[in-house]
Parts: structure tokens; C-alpha cells; sequence
């Protein structure tokens, strides 16, 4: 996920704000990383914090490393799948996160436990962490299913996601379709070959491309949850015959 800081992190620890918004404040930190000091060597730096044994640091942006850390030789984004690979590489157990003019020390293990409440619970009982994505890929996809989406009935809404496996650190995108019950059989997949035999064909480099369906009524809970998610999403109204697009690309502009 392409991100120049954490500003809703940041807000929650310059109002001092962490012990009456602990949800907000670790759903920023799932939501949009932060960023961990690192030496000359390129290795992770740590800090003592209040006599409670290292911790791992990290800051709402590069800028605040700079400002509160200007020892270290640099600083590098990580997302809470990265922050839990330190934590089972170190064993070290708390996460101290600075803003310009705040800080709150923060369990990892509650990172753990909001990725549990969020994860798609799969077989083998892994959990897989969700994440806009700006690969070229993904954006072909979303501007694929805009022109066609129309053409499958039944198919309700399209989510698309950078999607990493919490075991094995496995990267994929990630399609969440909503397939009602009054769509043709084989939508889905038909879908599906239509748009990937308009990507280029994959690359070394590139992510494979994964499709789970869901059945709008039956995962109505999960289908909410994507749409909080800030995922690129395209819907479609065929009583209206009208194609959405969301996506913070158009955001930013």
C-alpha cells in the first residue's frame, strides 16, 4: 500500500488522545503501518521505554523518525504483517509508536487480535491481511470490470485488494465478488477469464490473482466490512444500468 504517513495516527497521539481511542488507535495502526527506524547496517533499531525492556519504535512518518529518532540512518514503511514478522523474528513484545508530539505503547498482541476479528478465516485456520492496492495489475482489473460488469447479472460488487497470508508472508491480489443467487451459473468464472485474458500475461515480479465469491446474503457481514476497508470497489445498479467505481486514487486527486 503506497502511503506518505499515518495522519490518523498521528491525530489520535498529538491530542493524547491513545487511552480513550485505543480502537482507533490500533485499527490506524492495521490500517496504514508505520514506520521503524533502521541503522547503517540496515537493521531494525530498538528503544527502552520506561524500564520495560526494548521496544520496537515506530513513528506516523519518515519525517517524525527524523525529528524524534535522528540517530537512526533511515526508516522503513511496515505494515502490521511486517511488524508481527519482527515480532516472532525478536520476541520483542511492544510497540512504542511516536508522533510529532505524542506516543503510546501498544501490545502487539492486540494487533494480533484485531487482525482476528478482521481476518478472512480460511482452511488451516490462516488469516489473510487486506490492503488497497496500486499495482498495475489491480488497477487493470478495476478499470476492466467498469467497462464489463454490466454484461454479468447477478454479479453484484467487485472488490480488489493486495492480500498477505499472516503464516507464510505470501502476497496476492485478492477478488471479492458478490454473486447473487439469481445469477447464471458459472458468472463468476466467466467474469474472471474475460478479465484476465485482457492483462498482459503475468510477470516473474507480478502477483498472482486469487477470486473468492460471496454469497451477498449468507456473508452480508463480510461484504460491510470490505466496504470499510478502502478497497477499489466497483458496483453496479442493472436496474439503472449504472457502473460505480470507488477507489483512493480519485480520492487524491
Amino acid at each position: 500500500m503506497t502511503t506518505t504517513g499515518n495522519p490518523a495516527l498521528a491525530d489520535i497521539l498529538d491530542r493524547q488522545a491513545a487511552r480513550t481511542e485505543g480502537e482507533q488507535l490500533l485499527n490506524a495502526i492495521v490500517d496504514f503501518g508505520v514506520y521503524v527506524p533502521a541503522d547503517a547496517n540496515g537493521s531494525v533499531m530498538f528503544v527502552g521505554m520506561e524500564g520495560s525492556g526494548p521496544s520496537l519504535p515506530g513513528y506516523t512518518s519518515e519525517e517524525c523518525c527524523r525529528e524524534r529518532l535522528p540517530q537512526a540512518a533511515g526508516a522503513v514503511h511496515c505494515d502490521v504483517a511486517r511488524l508481527l514478522d519482527i515480532e516472532r523474528q525478536t520476541k520483542v513484545a511492544t510497540l512504542s509508536v511516536f508522533s510529532t508530539g505524542g506516543y503510546a505503547g501498544v501490545p502487539l498482541s492486540l494487533l494480533h487480535q484485531v487482525l482476528q476479528e478482521r481476518g478472512q478465516r480460511l482452511s488451516g485456520d490462516r488469516s489473510l491481511i487486506l490492503a488497497w492496492s496500486t499495482h498495475p495489475r489491480a488497477v487493470a482489473l478495476r478499470d476492466a470490470l467498469r467497462d464489463r460488469l454490466l454484461d454479468f447479472p447477478g454479479v453484484h460488487a467487485v472488490w480488489i485488494a493486495q492480500a498477505r497470508w499472516i503464516e507464510t508472508g505470501v502476497e496476492q491480489l485478492m477478488v471479492h465478488m458478490a454473486v447473487g443467487a439469481e445469477a447464471p451459473e458459472g458468472s463468476s468464472d466467466r467474469l474472471m477469464k474475460s478479465l484476465l485474458g485482457d492483462l498482459p500475461a503475468q510477470g516473474d515480479a507480478d502477483p498472482a490473482i486469487a477470486l473468492r465469491v460471496l454469497d451477498p446474503v449468507a456473508e452480508a457481514d463480510t461484504i460491510s466490512h470490505l466496504d470499510t476497508m478502502g478497497l477499489d470497489t466497483v458496483r453496479v445498479d442493472q436496474s439503472t444500468r449504472r457502473v460505480e467505481v470507488i477507489s483512493q486514487e480519485y480520492d487524491q486527486k
